[in-house]
């Protein structure tokens, strides 16, 4: 499973991005900043696996952010126009097309304060990426999903935690994504206190739950309409099985 990092933004900051664009509302700008962070690896991969070095995939990345926000690229942005990923990556490839990137090119530590994004985390990241020759776009899917599956991941760790299920939120995490062996549950149960039979019920809610979390999720950045989430939900599952 991921290891754990802050939640990411709240289902409301979609709704606030959209009808705060541009302004200087602190509450949109927050979220401006967190949505950002969401999106930093994926897109700092697509420019690394385009073969340019850290510190310039570092600074292009940054710089994509910062001109996101100053141009109020988000003024054409909305669910119902499409997959805000999409989006996201269509503009970071104009973005690298121009000029901006060696004569605008935001340094980090100078000119306007820049967004806090931890570049040195991102080249971590980047290192254990496998080996094998993927497309930019492909690397830059792949991390989305996974991006998905943690957002997912880190509200049910709140929710278990808020609701005293702790020690069975950790018990059972190894085991959210896939179908747990049947001997599990006679080893996890005495440490917990419980019996076979409902550690089996409380780790099938909890996948529930999680597949629940994982809807929510993809529902924050495409439109609501629960078909649209379908197809976004079937291409995250594609896009993990590849």
């Amino acid at each position: 499973m991921p290891t754990p990092r802050k939640p990411e933004f709240s289902a409301t900051r979609w709704s606030l991005i959209l009808d705060a664009r541009g302004g200087d509302d602190a509450v949109a700008l927050q979220a401006l900043e967190e949505l950002c962070q969401r999106y930093w690896y994926p897109l700092y991969a697509y420019v690394r696996r385009q073969g340019r070095d850290p510190e310039e995939s570092a600074d292009l990345t940054q710089s994509f952010f910062e001109k996101l926000i100053e141009k109020e690229w988000l003024r054409a942005v909305s669910p119902e126009k499409g997959r805000f990923r999409t989006f996201l990556l269509t503009a970071l490839g104009h973005f690298l097309s121009n000029d901006w990137n060696r004569s605008r090119r935001i340094k980090r530590g100078g000119g306007r304060t820049p967004l806090a994004l931890d570049a040195l985390e991102a080249e971590e990241r980047y290192r254990l990426e496998p080996a094998e020759t993927v497309t930019p776009e492909t690397l830059y899917e792949r991390r989305w999903a996974m991006t998905v599956l943690e957002g997912a991941f880190l509200a049910l760790e709140a929710e278990c935690g808020a609701s005293g299920k702790r020690a069975l939120f950790e018990a059972l995490r190894p085991h959210l994504s896939g179908d747990p062996d049947a001997a599990m549950f006679a080893d996890l149960a005495p440490p917990l206190g419980m019996n076979e039979g409902s550690l089996k019920v409380a780790a099938h809610r909890m996948r529930r739950r999680y597949g629940e979390l994982v809807r929510a999720e993809i529902g924050r950045t495409v439109d609501d309409r629960p078909e649209a989430i379908d197809a976004e939900l079937g291409h995250l599952q594609e896009v993990l099985r590849g």
